[in-house]
């Protein structure tokens, strides 16, 4: 799907693209203030920087497609339609979160829009999709699992036999790899003896794609021709989307292992900023429009603050709940 020509110009997607993308950063910063605030429980792990590879990838795929997060930033999660406020009530660990608080802000799930969650295991998430990928083609539902992650996962072993066995079983998965070029501290090509994570894909027999990560088209598309080869049956397809995010690991990461330089050449490349500028040129986007889309991101996000902050906290005995359950007779 090209939305990119001219005499394909989907305006309509392309302002839903860049509204996602502000959104998205505006969410992960405030998250980010109430981290500083004593409000999250835990740390928190923002996408700023990454939001043309998360929104690129989770508005490729439909409302009833099966999406596996990524634990970073939550841009994914709002564009594939949780709504804000449940959001960071439960990022905060309130009971009006969309997992009533007891997920918090690992990446919670979202059942109204077939959101399944982060694991807070590292590279859980990939035996999951698996799972659910098998379902979807035993029951011949016609829809696909997206499974976000970072390339610093791609290093365990969950990652190859997830790999083996999609491919293996012509599974309808979509691998989208997040690779931020760092692992914590640790930097990619430390720890890789190739260049690129699609380049393993030969070893399953799945394509491999390596997109531009910071260009939400390029990743839309490609995730997008993705879905088509999956609904077609012809089996998964390992993205890779090569992006950069600005701020450290954590919110507590103080980022010095870093050089400054790389740092600054990144920010020139800037997602939204970048994206912005091109949908001007292609007059989509003005002044005036790009100014209320700045407002209404902000609204959905002080809306979604005093929701949460004056949402009240779960019982105790709500930590048992959906633990187990009912015997038959009880």
């Amino acid at each position: 799907m090209r939305i990119r020509e001219e005499g394909h110009l989907d305006r309509d997607l392309l302002l839903r693209l860049y509204r996602d993308m502000v959104l998205g950063r505006a969410f992960d910063e405030r998250v980010v203030q109430l981290y500083t605030r004593g409000l999250v429980p835990g740390s928190v792990f923002p996408g700023i920087g990454e939001e043309a590879t998360l929104v690129g990838a989770s508005r490729a795929v439909g409302h009833e497609d099966y999406m596996v997060p990524t634990h970073r930033g939550y841009a994914h999660v709002l564009a594939k339609g949780t709504d804000p406020r449940r959001l960071l009530a439960e990022v905060l660990g309130k009971a009006t979160g969309c997992c009533g608080g007891r997920i918090g802000q690992y990446t919670p799930a979202d059942p109204l829009c077939n959101n399944l969650g982060g694991a807070h295991v590292l590279g859980n998430a990939f035996t999951v999709a698996v799972g659910v990928a098998l379902a979807q083609k035993r029951l011949k539902t016609g829809r696909v699992v997206l499974a976000l992650f970072g390339d610093g996962a791609t290093s365990l072993g969950a990652f190859h036999e997830s790999m083996n066995l999609a491919a293996l079983w012509r599974l309808p998965a979509l691998w989208v790899c997040d690779n931020n070029l760092y692992a914590m501290s640790t930097r990619f090509d430390r720890v890789s003896p190739v260049e690129n994570v699609a380049d393993r894909s030969c070893a399953y027999d799945m394509p491999g794609v390596v997109v531009d990560g910071n260009d939400v088209v390029a990743v839309y598309e490609a995730v997008s021709e993705a879905r088509q080869r999956a609904l077609a049956r012809e089996g998964p397809t390992l993205v890779e989307c090569k992006t950069y995010r600005q701020r450290g690991h954590s919110a507590s990461d103080v980022r010095q292992y870093r050089p400054q330089e790389e740092v600054n050449a990144w920010l020139e490349r800037d997602p939204i900023a970048r994206f912005e500028k091109e949908l001007r040129g292609k007059g989509v986007l003005d002044d005036q429009l790009a100014a209320e889309i700045a407002v209404e991101a902000q609204r959905r996000v002080d809306e979604a603050e005093e929701f949460a902050v004056n949402s009240p906290d779960p019982p105790p005995e709500a930590g048992a709940a959906l633990v187990f359950a009912r015997s038959q007779g009880q």
